[in-house]
């Protein structure tokens, strides 16, 4: 099937609005070693909910260090956790506004001597 130059713009339409009606999203995941980080979006009730996650691939006790920058927000989470196959670690977890707003989302996890982070803009597509 071939898809006419006219249609383009309403499918990318389409795509922008099954996208933007709402979201649940595992954001970017980094890896080091046996140690991963994800952060973790929903958007519910014109609500965003923000949760950071490590994953290891064995038993790890570590530390970690959310942040959460926007209009309105200057979030710092931090703490210790521990972490195994099979059952990943909730590192920290925030709910704000979805008043159409974007935030920089960072997360770094530190194991084992080594350290890895995620981030990710969420909330309004620019």
């Amino acid at each position: 099937m071939s898809i006419g130059k006219k249609h383009l713009p309403i499918l990318a339409l389409g795509l922008a609005a099954t996208v933007g009606a709402g979201f649940a999203t595992a954001g970017q995941k980094a890896n080091a070693g046996p140690l991963s980080c994800e952060i973790v979006t929903r958007a519910s009730g014109g609500m965003t909910s923000i949760e950071g996650v490590a994953h290891a691939d064995r038993q790890l006790t570590g530390s970690y260090q959310l942040r959460i920058t926007g209009p309105g927000a200057n979030i710092s989470q931090g703490g210790d956790f521990d972490a195994s196959p099979g059952r990943a670690a909730t590192l920290g977890s925030v709910t704000l506004g979805g008043n159409g707003s974007s935030y920089d989302v960072k997360l770094e996890v530190t194991a084992g001597g080594k350290t890895t982070s995620c981030t990710e803009r969420v909330g309004k597509w620019l």
